[in-house]
């Protein structure tokens, strides 16, 4: 880790105190990692897809596509905004230091809200629909929450422990995963047609949907069949932007989280479709899909055997462990640049490295209360999977909406990039990203999206009151946020060319 060194002044107006910082030792197999852990189709297909069976039939898996081109785009608008402020904190640390330090910490809270919420959602579905099947239990609700809670305790622990460590065992982790899902994929494909399991008129199928009106956008309260399938997709590709927050401890993060972040999306949409087409198709003919809790174990089981099963689960469990390991780094790391900018509840002890393991230790630990605050909330509901899973998709949303909408209207006056651009592809990606984006928040409209829309307004009332008493204790002048110049020291350190901010750029 380098050594502390002083930069700037605090926001009360006197010297700032010395600020560390971590070991920039990441390479790209290592920002790839991240964002394809996070994203991780395994976790996101086991979770999501029996809503999707339930709202939209077997046909909704081709919306799957759709969505993998509007998260692209995204993808590519993170991409430009990452080569230009490599710093920790993504979202957070772009809007404030482009639009203002208001906005940026609204971004902020909602980007930790998000991460608290799907950290949750993801070891939740280990407990309630992996182990299950893997040991033959009944799950209820009780032990589902020990289990996740447990879980939970264990990634936590890893993360504060070691940074190095965390990102050996994540890489092994998606390694794994990329073998264990295309031999999965490849073993469905290849026993399900040797045995006819495979029934491709099962693709187009909306089994006990109504296929008139099949694909109406719907009412004032309510979206159509199809418009909910793309749920699926929008919960699943989303996090690799967690590749951005990590770029302080990233060699050249410039040019190489961009293309860790856009390799992850295009590999994993391609992979994730492979396998929806494979445990669709195995669905039609394999008895008990549409009433199992666990529909895509169902048809792993059914195909490949009770043994081969299990294997190919236990690759599942440890993929979804992965991802929710990267969740925890992710929040940690958000946790603590906002604690470093003096902006996050409790950020005097939240912003320390701690000097044994050279981790923000406090900020690790605060991240395990927090996702044991909201498992304890949603612990009692029998739907509790539902809910996470659609709080967890509104979220990143409105991250994803802020953050177009501020490159939109600011991309004239970013500093230069000296590792990615999007060039004259700028202007088409915009429009597939802004149509996307609000379709997609459209589509939660929808009456069964009550319980997250709760969730997110209770969350944005208490970051809310912390946020008033932050401007009422120092004004909005000293939220200002550090000068644009720590962007081309952070492009310095990196060993890249420095780059210049460009006229008009917000400080």
């Amino acid at each position: 880790m380098a050594d502390a060194a002083p930069t700037g002044t605090s926001p009360e107006g006197g010297d700032a105190a010395p600020q560390q910082r971590m070991a920039r030792e990441l390479g790209w197999y290592a920002s790839f990692s991240v964002a394809f852990g996070f994203v991780s189709i395994a976790t996101g297909i086991f979770t999501a897809y029996g809503s999707v069976l339930s709202t939209s039939g077997p046909r909704g898996i081709w919306a799957w596509p759709i969505t993998v081109i509007g998260q692209l785009s995204i993808a590519l608008v993170f991409g430009a905004l990452a080569a230009r402020i490599p710093i920790s904190g993504y979202s957070y640390q772009w809007v404030s230091r482009i639009v203002g330090p208001v906005w940026g910490w609204i971004m902020g809270w909602i980007s930790f809200a998000f991460l608290g919420v799907v950290l949750v959602a993801v070891d939740y579905t280990i407990a309630s629909t992996i182990l299950p099947e893997l040991f033959q239990y009944v799950g209820t609700v009780q032990n589902a929450w020990v289990i996740t809670a447990v879980v939970v305790l264990l990634q936590a622990l890893l993360v504060a422990s070691s940074t190095r460590t965390t990102h050996r065992v994540n890489n092994v982790a998606v390694t794994v995963q990329l073998i264990g899902m295309i031999a999965l994929t490849v073993l469905l494909f290849a026993v399900g047609a040797a045995t006819g399991k495979l029934d491709f008129g099962h693709l187009f199928d909306t089994a006990t949907v109504p296929a008139h009106g099949y694909y109406a956008l719907g009412g004032a309260t309510h979206a159509g069949p199809f418009a909910l399938a793309f749920l699926l997709g929008a919960f699943t590709i989303v996090g690799f932007e967690s590749a951005a927050n990590l770029a302080e401890e990233t060699k050249d993060p410039a040019r190489v989280i961009p293309k860790a972040m856009v390799q992850a999306v295009i590999s994993l949409g391609v992979l994730g479709f492979l396998f929806l087409i494979a445990v669709t198709a195995a669905a039609g003919r394999i008895h008990g899909v549409g009433e199992s809790a666990t529909p895509v174990a169902t048809v792993i089981t059914g195909v490949l055997g009770s043994v081969v099963g299990k294997i190919l689960l236990v690759l599942v469990v440890i993929s979804i462990f992965s991802c929710g390991l990267v969740i925890t780094l992710s929040g940690t790391r958000l946790v603590y640049a906002m604690s470093r900018d003096e902006r996050f509840p409790g950020w005097s002890l939240l912003r320390r490295i701690h000097g044994r393991t050279q981790t923000p230790l406090n900020a690790s630990v605060f991240m395990l209360l927090i996702a044991q605050i909201i498992l304890a909330v949603f612990s009692r509901s029998t739907d509790a999977l539902f809910e996470l899973f659609s709080a967890g998709t509104l979220l990143p949303a409105l991250i994803y909406a802020g953050t177009v909408a501020m490159y939109v209207a600011k991309r004239r006056s970013l500093p230069a990039s000296q590792g990615f651009s999007l060039g004259r592809w700028e202007t088409p990606v915009l429009i597939v990203a802004t149509v996307w984006l609000a379709y997609e928040l459209l589509i939660f409209r929808d009456a069964s999206f009550r319980a997250p829309w709760i969730y997110v307004l209770v969350l944005f009332a208490i970051g809310a009151a912390y946020f008033a008493g932050l401007l009422a204790r120092r004004g909005r002048a000293g939220l200002t946020m550090p000068d644009m110049a720590d962007v081309d020291r952070a492009l310095d350190d990196a060993g890249t060319t420095t780059a210049q901010p460009a006229e008009g750029t917000a400080r």
